[in-house]
């Protein structure tokens, strides 16, 4: 919803000067009154100047902070609240790696902070689609460029698949750099792009880079763009050769042995390195396979990978996952696989977190 900021400010700091506990919590209802429509609003507060000061902000967030004042039992405590209330309205403090305001931390109810990730389905607003076999669900990047970028910030996929990452980038206003191995796939990526671009910030710099994430020279990439470093890496590798996405013999789905995988990941991660600003983040999405009847963990071995080259670990996430194109409509017959395979049926995979020392 939109407000006059400095209509409400102005009678909550006049309720704050009041005397009587009753006549505050009689002030905060007529509050509650004039914010339902504008056909209630005698006060102003959706009366909207253009040329005056306004707020953007969730109605949940406002009617939650107004209903705690009702609830509280003295005019000490309930003072506090309009005190807090009036800090999130006027007043805004980020850290270094996002644009949070903390004042009003209890906004971003959409930002996850567990670790289990339940997810019923993925986004498939606007051109978002599951058509790509292997690409990653929206929210995944959707969280992470929320909590760990700032708007107009640099955000690298090396594995950029049809630019799940990119469509992101665009709607939440960072610049996004997407590396593809296959022609037809960065093809497919700019046609994707160029149907929703106009929908979101024009000025927002999306770059497709068709080449091998292996062998690219990230750093002069970046003096082409004009830029000297990136502030968020995100890389959603193939889980080994699970899925065979082409016939190069440099994708890494192509790899021999799980030796050959981890070491052409950790070219990735090498060449990537140098240009991931300190103290940033890099999330690495990837899940566990079985070969030959045996369950081989190559999340954890990525992520071993990943500790080698002077990253912190600072979260595992388990995200599980209902859908997969591999076992879609096909829920009784992995049942039964796994029951006479004497094995479990793959519902989760990893999302690692690291910050670069």
């Amino acid at each position: 919803m939109i407000i006059n900021q400095p209509k409400i400010i102005e009678t909550l700091n006049n309720l704050y000067l009041e005397e009587k506990l009753e006549d505050i919590k009689n002030g905060i209802i007529k509050i509650k009154k004039n914010l339902v429509s504008f056909k209630y609003d005698k006060v102003g507060f959706l009366n909207i100047d253009s040329n005056g000061q306004t707020l953007n902000l969730k109605k949940d967030y406002l009617y939650n902070e107004l209903e705690q004042i009702l609830e509280t039992k003295t005019k000490e405590r309930t003072k506090y609240y309009i005190q807090r209330l009036i800090k999130g309205l006027s007043k805004t403090k980020t850290g270094k790696i996002n644009d949070i305001n903390l004042y009003r931390w209890k906004e971003y109810d959409d930002i996850i902070t567990n670790s289990l990730w339940i997810l019923d389905k993925r986004d498939n607003s606007g051109v978002h689609s599951a058509e790509y076999w292997g690409n990653f669900i929206p929210q995944i990047p959707n969280q992470f460029l929320k909590r760990y970028t700032k708007k107009d910030e640099w955000v690298l996929d090396p594995f950029l698949g049809c630019g799940t990452t990119l469509i992101e980038c665009q709607r939440l206003e960072r610049n996004g750099i997407g590396v593809e191995i296959q022609k037809k796939v960065v093809n497919l990526a700019k046609n994707i792009l160029d149907k929703e671009k106009g929908l979101f910030n024009k000025d927002v710099i999306t770059k497709i880079i068709n080449g091998d994430s292996t062998k690219i020279d990230f750093q002069e990439e970046l003096i082409k763009i004009g830029i000297k470093s990136v502030q968020f890496l995100i890389m959603h590798p193939p889980y080994w050769n699970i899925i065979k996405f082409s016939d190069d013999e440099n994708d890494l789905s192509n790899t021999k042995t799980i030796e050959d995988f981890l070491f052409l990941f950790g070219k990735v991660l090498d060449s990537t390195y140098s240009i991931l600003d300190k103290g940033r983040y890099l999330a690495v999405v990837i899940g566990d396979k079985y070969n030959k009847g045996e369950w081989i963990p190559l999340g954890f071995y990525t992520m071993q990978e990943v500790l080698k080259r002077g990253y912190k670990l600072k979260s595992i996430i388990v995200k599980n996952f209902e859908e997969t194109k591999g076992k879609m409509n096909q829920k009784e017959l992995w049942r039964y696989r796994a029951l006479v395979g004497g094995f479990y049926i793959f519902k989760h995979e990893y999302i690692f977190l690291f910050k670069k020392r």
